[in-house]
């Protein structure tokens, strides 16, 4: 059985029944362990070294457990006669490991709520998927963040689960969500989790390193198909990329922002503190709606560019 049939197949089941709430969810299972964990081990008193060396402890422990998790599902999905349901059984699981529909439902909510001039909605409706504040943004703001969270997250949401599912199967997949889970839950630069979710952070970046580079590349294969600026978008990449405070998070905005020829970045508030992040992009043309679409378009675009080049490969 071909691993990237599997993964077209998980690929064309979250587009066609998205990916379900429920607290059965994979993810939110993995969000419950890390917590209970967490629960166990985290103490305010330990010393930074103690609170780094407990954090590995459940980086550790979360990722032997998916991993194994994932070879158990797997084998048992071969125990199954029909090939078919072998297919369908994998690509379920991994369904629930990608988000492209629910990525680009959230974002398109946005785009129309501003399209028929519903700007307070739109606000709120983006402060579900970004974590500055967006009580008071406007409409160009409310934009760049939809647009930054698109590219961004097509590389933690899309690339990444099924770059390690193409080299391992399901146990890497599951792996990889469990490290990005660990990540969104542990790796704050705050007083609470500075030291404790290090190792979490840390592991994080390494595992999305190859994958964001490569969501790069695919961008700009998506911004020729779709006849966008990929000059721009390689000149964005290679300028820009390395000015985000991620090591990986520059290289999908700065190329999405080139091939639209729009700037993303600037100032944004958490919890009230301003924080600048540095610009990408030049501002060629002004933020609008529609850059949303074009970021939706470029996400599928470059999703279906991986399992493509994916398929050829393997």
């Amino acid at each position: 059985m071909s691993p990237m049939i599997v993964a077209v197949v998980a690929f064309l089941l979250d587009a066609l029944i998205g990916d379900p709430r429920s607290k059965f969810h994979p993810v939110v299972l993995i969000g419950k362990l890390i917590s209970l964990l967490e629960k166990f081990l985290r103490r305010d008193s330990d010393s930074p070294l103690k609170q780094v060396v407990k954090g590995g402890v459940l980086v550790y422990a979360v990722v032997i457990a998916s991993l194994l998790v994932g070879l158990v599902i797997e084998d048992l999905s071969r125990q199954v006669p029909s090939l078919a349901a072998q297919i369908f059984i994998q690509a379920l699981v991994l369904s629930f490991m990608i988000s492209p529909r629910t990525l680009g439902d959230a974002a398109r909510e946005i785009y129309w709520l501003l399209e028929n001039d519903n700007l307070p909605r739109a606000r709120e409706k983006v402060g579900w998927i970004v974590g500055r504040d967006t009580a008071n943004l406007n409409e160009a703001e409310v934009t760049r963040a939809a647009v930054e969270t698109v590219s961004e997250n097509t590389v933690d949401g899309i690339i990444s689960p099924l770059f390690y599912f193409a080299i391992g199967g399901l146990p890497l997949a599951i792996f990889y969500r469990a490290v990005n889970t660990m990540d969104s839950m542990l790796g704050y630069k705050n007083e609470k989790y500075f030291f404790f979710g290090r190792i979490a952070a840390r592991l994080d970046d390494v595992a999305n390193w190859i994958p964001a580079r490569l969501t790069a590349v695919l961008f700009i294969g998506a911004a020729v198909i779709l006849r966008l600026d990929w000059r721009n978008a390689f000149k964005m990449m290679r300028r820009d990329a390395s000015k985000h405070p991620s090591p990986n998070g520059g290289y999908a905005e700065a190329t999405v922002a080139g091939a639209l020829n729009i700037r993303l970045g600037g100032m944004n508030y958490y919890f009230g503190q301003p924080h600048f992040r540095a610009y990408m992009g030049e501002p060629n043309k002004s933020l609008e709606a529609a850059h949303i679409l074009g970021a939706i378009r470029m996400m599928y675009t470059a999703t279906i560019l991986f399992l493509m080049c994916a398929c050829v490969i393997r």
